[in-house]
């Protein structure tokens, strides 16, 4: 049958329709900066997707068995989530063997760094700013309110798809692309230039509390900015610009430089790489 432009627009109409239905039953939530959020999905829904998908990743990915890297990174990544509200989740954190300048964490209290960003990351406090970071996505409910996007739009795909006789998208290669796992399914749905200054802002002071310089926090992305030419490593593919986020996270020194140096004397374990 010929699909007319008319046909076309009345097929269209149930997408709309559940777009609409999706919007309005949606709980409206407010993130930690008072950004408005739509998540359609409960904590606990969140983290056995998250569960999921980082035990498909470690059956993707080498995981390293260099022990040094692992208790260096282990420190580092500890150190941080010990001051996360949360104090009763333990986080899994897992090395992955990879030229990949990258590093995620998933709802559910996972963490994944490739040993590419360690080359990068230059100490501690360089290495704590991109876990921060990727923690406070967690925190924020950056992941729910991704995978929620993806829902509503892998739904609507699907119903016009079938109106339009195309092919598909699974709400699994969906769920993982907007858990940030774009590497895994060929495609991300990238998070917000909103999304990630608000990470930066949570994640320095993550890193503060928990002893790292947040001043390193600056020097880090100047080093990400110098690596891979215009396009620079997988972790700043969806990112704001180098200038911009150092730019931020100078501003927010004078917040987070009294929060380091309370709790720097308090640290008791060095997290340096052993010889």
């Amino acid at each position: 049958m010929i699909k007319t432009k008319d046909h076309l627009q009345m097929k269209s109409i149930p997408v709309l329709l559940l777009s609409a239905l999706l919007l309005s039953g949606c709980a409206t939530h407010q993130s930690p900066t008072g950004r408005g959020q739509t998540l359609l999905f409960s904590s606990q829904e969140i983290s056995l997707m998250g569960d999921s998908s980082f035990e498909q990743i470690k059956k993707q990915e080498k995981v390293s068995k260099n022990n040094k890297l692992v208790t260096y990174v282990d420190c580092v990544a500890n150190r941080v989530t010990a001051v996360l509200p949360n104090k009763g989740l333990k986080w899994d954190v897992v090395v992955f063997e990879s030229d990949q300048v990258n590093a995620f964490a998933l709802p559910g209290g996972h963490i994944g760094v490739y040993t590419g960003l360690l080359k990068i990351a230059e100490n501690e406090d360089q290495l704590a700013t991109v876990i921060g970071h990727e923690v406070a996505h967690v925190l924020a409910n950056h992941s729910n309110e991704q995978v929620s996007r993806a829902q509503m739009t892998g739904i609507g795909m699907q119903l016009a798809d079938a109106a339009l006789g195309a092919g598909g998208v699974s709400n699994k290669d969906l769920y993982m692309a907007a858990l940030g796992l774009g590497t895994q399914v060929g495609f991300i749905l990238p998070y917000g230039r909103e999304q990630e200054s608000e990470a930066d802002i949570m994640g320095v002071e993550l890193m503060a509390r928990a002893g790292f310089d947040p001043r390193q926090s600056m020097q880090l992305w100047l080093n990400m900015a110098k690596v891979g030419g215009d396009q620079g490593p997988e972790l700043l593919s969806t990112h704001p610009s180098h200038s911009h986020r150092i730019d931020d996270l100078s501003q927010m020194q004078a917040q987070v430089m009294p929060l380091y140096l309370a709790s720097k004397d308090k640290v008791r374990n060095s997290c340096r790489i052993s010889k």
